[in-house]
């Protein structure tokens, strides 16, 4: 396995198109409902943060799995591969279901707990209840592109991305508006359509991989549904990336809570500004998981002189793609903000808070790719430890500017930069220190 730049990118750019893929799904969403009312546009907002806090569970879990099965694959190890991918299957299979039958007894009271407005609470909770239903579909997709990434072919997931966000759009025009015969269902026709297009995008996965993947390679041949020993060894992983990436989500969720205490018009702000962020986080995203699977891969091959020059490979050319993005993002601040809602008087509440957003990207591009080697070394602990004290940082801030002070807005979204820069610092004094080398996951 190479690492120079050609070889970072052929890995990287269908990862990059998938995952933008997967954010215009939610972009389309914003689009749909800034269109329905501002209320569905602010709900929209803690309603899908809310899943997707939820639903990162399992994505750590998957981060986790993935992290191992690039390892067994450096190693040359694969038939051990699909063991840990059918294991992390059964594992996210029955999570889903318990996380949805909890959800039921108990979000209602919890969101009538946080959101203050009656009006919101009820179309977050309609969305909510709608959205919980495809956790399960969610979660074995997630874990199907990190078995992709860990053998580092990543090109069908451009496929299985476009598949979903065809499917999302068709059914967000039908669902909530409710054309075609279709009833109009509104803030829980998105959720709905979401739901749907996961179901979709799941039965194409598994006709590609039965058909496409060399099962007998991989160990795929037989499934293994419970084995108590691999579990644990896969959890003792997971649960640390499980764990960090619950709090950064619950965090950015308790961002959008305390927004709503501002008014309704910041919340549907904040709401475009998190969508408008797609492309350039979608970039920096792909180029992260990159470098936790080479990474991983790197040290499976005894190899792990290579990882900072890889680093540093990955951050320079994160770097050339993001900043053009970032400037084009400037000069065309108002059209960009136009295409998300047509009410006039949001638009120029939101130009400010929109510099200080694009702002902020300059330090996520070398903090994240960092903190992404981190947890490629399977060392997951300190990774989780770097989390919660950027998270700490991250919490300050929201709870000072904006609980207290009760700062524009554009000051509450400086909480991104300190969240980064601590992310940075934290991860690069880790790294130099060498204290993840020889650790055997």
């Amino acid at each position: 396995m190479q690492n120079d730049y050609k070889s970072i990118w052929k890995m990287s750019y269908p990862l990059m198109i998938s995952l933008l893929i997967q954010q215009l799904i939610g972009i389309t969403d914003v689009i749909y409902l800034g269109r329905l009312s501002e209320v569905a546009l602010g709900a929209s907002a803690l309603g899908s943060t809310y899943f997707f806090t939820i639903f990162i569970l399992a994505f750590g879990f998957s981060t986790g799995a993935q992290i191992i099965m690039a390892r067994r694959n450096g190693e040359k190890n694969y038939s051990k591969i699909g063991e840990v991918f059918y294991q992390s299957c059964s594992f996210l299979f029955f999570m889903a279901i318990g996380i949805i039958v909890l959800s039921k007894f108990f979000t209602p009271s919890f969101l009538r707990l946080i959101i203050s407005d009656k009006e919101i609470y009820e179309a977050v909770l309609e969305y909510v209840d709608w959205r919980i239903w495809g956790l399960i579909c969610a979660s074995i997709v997630i874990l199907i592109r990190s078995f992709f990434v860990s053998i580092t072919n990543t090109a069908i997931l451009t496929l299985i991305s476009g598949v979903m966000f065809c499917s999302n759009i068709v059914l967000n025009y039908l669902l909530i508006f409710g054309h075609c015969g279709f009833p109009r269902m509104g803030i829980g026709g998105a959720a709905l359509a979401s739901d749907l297009s996961e179901l979709i995008t799941l039965m194409i996965c598994i006709v590609y991989f039965w058909r496409k993947v060399d099962l007998k390679k991989y160990g795929l041949l037989h499934f293994i549904f419970l084995k108590w020993q691999l579990l644990c060894s896969i959890l003792r992983v997971s649960a640390w990336t499980m764990l960090q990436q619950f709090f950064s989500i619950f965090t950015w969720f308790l961002f959008f809570v305390a927004i709503e205490h501002l008014g309704k018009q910041e919340l549907a702000i904040s709401n475009i500004l998190k969508s408008t962020a797609s492309l350039p986080y979608v970039v920096i995203n792909s180029f992260g998981a990159v470098a936790s699977s080479l990474t991983a891969n790197l040290i499976g091959q005894k190899k792990s002189e290579e990882v900072f020059s890889t680093c540093y490979r990955i951050i320079k050319l994160c770097s050339a793609i993001v900043l053009p993005i970032l400037l084009l993002m400037v000069i065309g601040v108002y059209p960009i903000l136009r295409i998300y809602t047509n009410n006039q008087s949001l638009i120029p509440m939101a130009v400010s808070p929109y510099m200080v957003m694009i702002g902020s990207f300059l330090t996520l591009i070398p903090g994240w790719v960092l903190f992404s080697t981190v947890s490629g070394t399977g060392n997951t602990r300190p990774a989780f430890i770097i989390e919660i004290a950027a998270m700490l940082f991250y919490v300050i801030h929201i709870v000072t500017v904006i609980v207290w002070l009760h700062m524009p807005l554009s000051v509450c979204l400086l909480a991104d930069c300190v969240y980064n820069t601590c992310i940075l610092i934290l991860s690069a004094i880790y790294l130099y220190s060498g204290k993840w080398k020889g650790k055997k996951v």
